[in-house]
């Protein structure tokens, strides 16, 4: 009988792709430990929920961004949204990297389709989060490492919108790597000056691009760069019937339709960061810069006319700087520590045309321009540390302590505690209360003093010379809160919160260009509740929020030019309410996924924001429902065959009409009305 060989097989080696998988994920670990969410409230959406939401990763970040806790819809003259009646202090980080300030206007930068993950972090803070905190939307990107290939897709609809959009992504040796860019265009760029589906003179058309690539060094280290930019051009909408307030080169007759103001957005950002994990240490650092410019280009007729002055406006902003951030594991004591400086380079110019006064205040035919230029150099400089103390499996302590340090158009410094506690009485209770000094710096480039002399006796004249620098928001600010995992499913939290502030710093658009200008109030105070409700299995996803808030504020303390005598009087004896206030917020929706075919609906309802004088009254309540259809077709019958996906969105399904502003309030120069209701569809290849 023949003799048969055996021949034990050795364990199979992992292949270079599963290697750089798990390394990949590792360093992920190490960079999430990095950014502690210790005794702050979070709020998650990953890919599979942005997907799912009408318009997919189609929608703007903002809109994406309306459905989580706590957060207010706005006009993009105004910001977009606010997070827990906040006015911007926004800070966005990408892979635990800070993407820093640039100057404010009202384009979207980043595009959700190269969002892996997408988590809104507000409330007490870890000391690792500074300089803007009234909250962190912290983005994972989407790495491409698990298949070579990419989308092509074209969307469109409404308004004359088209949006075609190009990805790609995958592994090269150690290497990994992902980029997007797309172009969009459409007749509604922003909001309509009217409650109409027509808009007049709103064209729109922006090209993003945005870009990411990681190699792994050796086992233990990685360096990553992020680049990306935004070029967004808007013409500004045009309000009909309106007459003419003016008269320039003997006109006093002009069609409000035909006014031709426009506005140009440029962002530019890159970030190269290197990380290092080696036993019980990880660390990161990171160089990043941004620039960033806005030009308002007016209608020097029809501004003149209606306004009694036209204002070319120019702000840029080039800032460089370095992040440094490090952790060590010590038992049940995780350390960590870190610092960030920038210096940022701003100009401000404006080019005015205006009309003189004569001895009775009236305007004279005669326009002459004035012009100013404001440059600034400024520093900013924060250093941190924190130790998050695991005292048994129910109890986390996290305190620490910040510096902060900003010469600008002033210097301030602070020194910040933080602490927090987390209680875990049983598997899927989870407490947390804390208490938190901030300290928040104004931009720079919205702070640019004004020669208010130059515009004595012409129809850019304040009624108040007061200029008082504006000065950095410093508060105090608890928080406290319980998420309960009621099943496998279904999760739900609810939280309070009350800040105090002095010099609460807030943005107005004080003039016909949508460039915004900071200024203080003395004092104020922020309280608010907010409950969260999350259902998510297999194929279905529903959530609820509901938030009750309140901002009320006294006294302006910085560029009191900018207000009526009048009101500034009101303030300096009244707690008002700031113009971003809104007592109630709400979103819900749910997406559910049937043999390819996946159905979304999503709600937003709020309470109406601040109008009137002084911020006085407010405006109606609204509610705005979305739908959105869409299926994958194999286009194989092979189990690897590419999807074609075909969507279709309806927005505002039930055409409600509502004012986000209707032209009052502290800072607010036009109405704004809500997107009426509008029919998109696409198509989307993988390859």
């Amino acid at each position: 009988m023949p003799t048969i060989d055996v021949v034990a097989e050795g364990p199979t080696l992992p292949s270079a792709s599963e290697i750089l998988i798990r390394d990949t994920q590792r360093m992920d670990r190490a960079r999430d430990n990095l950014s502690p969410r210790g005794g702050a409230t979070a709020y998650d959406l990953g890919r599979q929920a942005i997907e799912g939401l009408p318009q997919g990763d189609n929608a703007s970040l903002d809109k994406i961004v309306l459905q989580m806790p706590g957060v207010t819809q706005d006009s993009v003259a105004s910001g977009d949204f606010h997070i827990r009646n906040e006015h911007a202090n926004v800070q966005y980080r990408i892979n635990g990297v800070l993407l820093p300030d640039g100057v404010s206007g009202f384009g979207q930068i980043l595009d959700p389709a190269f969002i892996g993950n997408l988590a809104l972090i507000d409330g007490v803070l870890p000391s690792r989060y500074g300089l803007r905190t009234s909250g962190i939307l912290d983005i994972t990107t989407r790495s491409g490492v698990f298949d070579n290939g990419g989308d092509v897709s074209l969307y469109g609809g409404s308004y004359s919108s088209i949006m075609p959009r190009l990805s790609y992504g995958g592994t090269s040796g150690k290497t990994q790597y992902f980029a997007v860019g797309r172009f969009f265009s459409n007749g509604l760029g922003m909001e309509n000056l009217t409650i109409g589906h027509q808009a007049f003179h709103d064209a729109s058309q922006q090209g993003r691009f945005f870009g990411y690539a990681s190699t792994m060094l050796d086992d233990a280290t990685r360096l990553s760069v992020i680049t990306g930019f935004s070029i967004n051009r808007y013409q500004i909408p045009n309000n009909p019937g309106q007459s003419p307030q003016f008269t320039v080169f003997g006109i006093n007759d002009f069609n409000s339709l035909n006014i031709n103001e426009n506005q140009v957005e440029r962002s530019f950002y890159n970030v190269l960061a290197w990380q290092r994990s080696v036993g019980d240490i990880d660390a990161q650092v990171a160089y990043f810069s941004r620039y960033s410019s806005v030009h308002y280009i007016p209608d020097q007729l029809g501004d003149l006319l209606f306004n009694g002055v036209a204002s070319n406006v120019f702000r840029d902003s080039l800032l460089n700087g370095v992040q440094g951030d490090a952790a060590l594991h010590a038992g049940p004591n995780t350390v960590r520590f870190g610092f960030q400086v920038s210096a940022e380079y701003t100009r401000a110019i404006n080019s005015n045309t205006v009309l003189p006064l004569d001895g009775d205040g009236n305007a004279i035919d005669a326009p002459f321009t004035l012009g100013e230029a404001v440059p600034k150099t400024g520093f900013l400089g924060s250093v941190y540390a924190e130790d998050e103390w695991r005292i048994n499996d129910q109890l986390t302590l996290n305190a620490g302590l910040r510096f902060d340090q900003m010469n600008q158009y002033v210097s301030a410094n602070q020194l910040s505690p933080r602490f927090s506690l987390v209680y875990v009485p049983m598997e899927g209770t989870a407490f947390h209360i804390g208490y938190a000094r901030y300290f928040t710096p104004p931009s720079q480039s919205l702070s640019a003093p004004v020669d208010q002399a130059i515009y004595a006796n012409t129809t850019l004249q304040p009624e108040v010379t007061t200029q008082s620098p504006v000065r950095p928001e410093r508060s105090h600010y608890f928080d406290a809160g319980v998420t309960q995992q009621l099943t496998p499913q279904l999760s739900t939290g609810i939280d309070v919160y009350y800040k105090n502030a002095r010099n609460l710093l807030d943005d107005g658009q004080f003039g016909q260009a949508y460039v915004l200008t900071t200024f203080n109030y003395d004092r104020a105070y922020n309280t608010g509740v907010e409950f969260k409700a999350n259902y998510q299995d297999e194929n279905l996803r529903a959530y609820a929020n509901f938030a009750w808030a309140r901002q009320r504020a006294t006294q302006v303390s910085s560029n009191q030019y900018l207000f009526g005598a009048d009101e500034l009087a009101y303030i300096d004896s009244h707690y008002i309410y700031t113009d971003h206030a809104q007592k109630i917020s709400a979103s819900a929706g749910f997406s559910y996924l049937w043999q390819g075919t996946r159905f979304g609906v999503d709600l937003i309802y709020g309470s109406g924001l601040r109008s009137g004088f002084a911020n006085t009254e407010s405006l109606s309540p609204y509610a705005q429902v979305n739908l959105g259809l869409s299926h994958d077709f194999k286009l194989s019958d092979a189990g690897k065959g590419q999807p074609l996906t075909v969507r279709f969105d309806i927005i505002n399904l039930f055409d409600h009409g509502y004012a986000i502003r209707d032209g009052s309030g502290i800072g607010v120069f036009a109405p704004q009305y809500a997107q009426r209701r509008s029919f998109y569809a696409g198509l989307s290849y993988k390859f």
